[in-house]
């Protein structure tokens, strides 16, 4: 008869865990599911943009256009690289590409609402992607508390927060009649993003009616 020999490293993870089972062993399913940026097209976005707004067909986008796109209107300052006033589809897809290098997935981010001045609770803010950069780029939204301040974030997603993008900004109010350039036609816009506008300052939409 021949006496089994135990291995010193088996007998080593006997004594140590001497009760793990299958259970206690992290599945794939068990581990934090790492979250990525929404998959933009920077090239198609940036001719979908000068297609959908360039209404005198000069291949670029400036004053009245930029008006009927104001998450585009509001990121200006970092799309427009020669800072001539007018955005082109290259600057666009530029744009689009600088956020993908940064492999942000989420911003943490609120945003403050008023009316005349005062804090304007209960209202609903929609961050809208512009319909240019496709359909993977989901809607945000948030809730405005009794300061008027409301958190920004995409529905079911952990950790909470919004995606880098060029959105259109919505508010609506159960009960209020907001004017339309504050919604349907919004005249607000945000970029998300590391170095957006308005981000490190605090954003503040002031509606006026």
């Amino acid at each position: 008869m021949h006496a089994r020999v135990i291995s010193p490293c088996l007998l080593f993870v006997v004594l140590l865990f001497p009760t793990l089972t299958a259970g206690d062993i992290p599945t794939e399913e068990k581990r934090p599911r790492r979250l990525y940026p929404p998959s933009i097209d920077g090239f198609s976005s940036g001719f979908r943009a000068i297609e959908q707004f360039d209404a005198n067909k000069d291949g670029k986008l400036s004053g009245a256009e930029l008006d009927k796109c104001p998450g585009l209107k509001a990121a200006i300052d970092n799309v427009d690289a020669d800072g001539n006033g007018e955005i082109t589809a290259k600057e666009i897809t530029e744009r689009i590409h600088a956020w993908q290098k940064s492999k942000l997935s989420r911003m943490s981010m609120s945003c403050r609402v008023r009316h005349n001045g005062e804090p304007l609770e209960g209202a609903e803010v929609k961050f809208v992607p512009e319909k240019f950069l496709g359909e993977n780029q989901k809607t945000a939204t948030g809730k405005t508390d009794q300061n008027g301040m409301a958190m920004i974030c995409l529905p079911d997603t952990l950790p909470p927060g919004i995606a880098p993008g060029f959105y259109r900004v919505e508010v609506t109010k159960a009960g209020e009649k907001i004017p339309a350039k504050y919604n349907t036609k919004t005249i607000f816009g945000q970029e998300i993003a590391l170095d957006a506008k308005g981000l490190q300052e605090g954003i503040v939409f002031d509606l006026k009616y």
